[in-house]
């Protein structure tokens, strides 16, 4: 490195060392830790849910083993169930700051921070699973969500599926909207402020203090997942009276949160396989979540005691023209806001008639 005749470097290199210096200090907080000499790379993921939680904490776990193995070990993934690393509704905030490259979330759980965010989980009375996915892909929704979280530096997709959730878990049977009145129910996103306006008190809880709240009284009634992850938070030893449809969620989309820094750091083959893998896992999960609810009600029904119910038609109808109001309002929030709410409902109407001329005539006619 030459100096002058002080023995100071000269400025133009004085200015290429401070300018390497400012580059390596961005990219190592953008990029995960680099083994040294291996080549191998080690992210850290947390989640919003118990430790391999039935549904989604398999999902999570299930996408980190994936990009291990199809990276051939170059990129680990160590995973964070909610509390380990940070609290189960803190992990937004943890990987926009870089304190993990990843997440696997719900986008519901961000609606104080980001009104618009529900569409991406899911909206009372809204899109199936499968046309949730078509709207994401094929509508327009991926553009729309990524612009939605491009300020926070992050980079959302799917990954994984619950499926069409159940309406939740009742202390007591709800035989008319009266019966509304007063209920304390953890119910995230829309569903949540539907139910106030209809009278309920809607308490927010992350997933791992649900069963204790329900069983202490806390609450009168809690919605989750469907029967495979409810049966396994033992919902059903302190309430017995299962309600569905589940209007709220009618759609169970799991979210991968990156860090874009971290993401666009990575080489080009390996961001690809993290995104396939967040991708493959929406088919597994929601084959997964089928099933085992099918087996899971059953069991539920014949080996538990619940009764499962359906909402009386007074109380849906009331729903459903509360959530009509409540999402016009949602377009009002601000122009991305309206944007979402307008491509969402394009996506409704474009599908719903052939979802009803394919898949419930098809239904009706298998059912006899």
């Amino acid at each position: 490195m030459s100096t002058d005749k002080t023995g100071r470097l000269q400025n133009v290199n004085r200015r290429a060392v401070l300018g390497a210096s400012i580059a390596m200090g961005s990219s190592a907080l953008a990029a995960p830790a680099i083994a040294q000499g291996q080549g191998t790379l080690e992210w850290k993921l947390v989640t919003s849910w118990p430790k391999n939680l039935p549904g989604p904490g398999v999902t999570a776990q299930r996408i980190a083993d994936r990009i291990q193995v199809m990276s051939g070990g170059r990129l680990t993934i160590r995973l964070f169930a909610a509390g380990e690393l940070v609290p189960a509704l803190g992990v937004f905030d943890a990987v926009s700051a870089g304190t993990a490259q990843m997440a696997h979330t719900a986008s519901f759980f961000w609606q104080g921070k980001i009104p618009a965010s529900v569409y991406f989980t899911a909206i009372p009375f809204g899109l199936l699973p499968h046309e949730h996915i078509t709207w994401i892909e094929q509508g327009g929704g991926q553009a729309l969500w990524d612009e939605l979280y491009a300020p926070f530096g992050l980079k959302p997709v799917m990954a994984g599926n619950t499926g069409v959730q159940m309406g939740g878990w009742y202390k007591r049977e709800i035989t008319g909207l009266d019966d509304l009145t007063g209920l304390k129910i953890r119910m995230p996103g829309l569903g949540g402020e539907v139910m106030r306006r209809l009278g309920a008190t809607p308490v927010s809880l992350p997933p791992g203090e649900l069963f204790q709240a329900l069983q202490s009284g806390v609450l009168d009634a809690t919605e989750f997942l469907g029967p495979w992850s409810d049966r396994a938070m033992g919902f059903h030893k302190v309430a017995k009276t299962y309600y569905s449809p589940g209007f709220h969620e009618p759609n169970g989309t799991g979210e991968a949160l990156f860090n874009k820094a971290a993401l666009d750091s990575l080489p080009e083959d390996l961001r690809a396989i993290v995104l396939e893998a967040c991708k493959a896992e929406n088919g597994r999960a929601l084959a997964e979540s089928d099933w085992e609810n099918a087996g899971s009600l059953q069991l539920l029904q014949e080996a538990d005691g619940v009764t499962v119910l359906p909402y009386p038609d007074e109380v849906l109808a009331a729903l459903r023209q509360t959530s009509a109001e409540v999402l016009a309002e949602t377009a009002e929030k601000d122009p991305l806001a309206k944007r979402i709410y307008d491509s969402h409902q394009a996506a409704r109407a474009r599908l719903a008639p052939w979802s009803d001329v394919a898949m419930r005539r098809f239904m009706a006619a298998r059912d006899g």
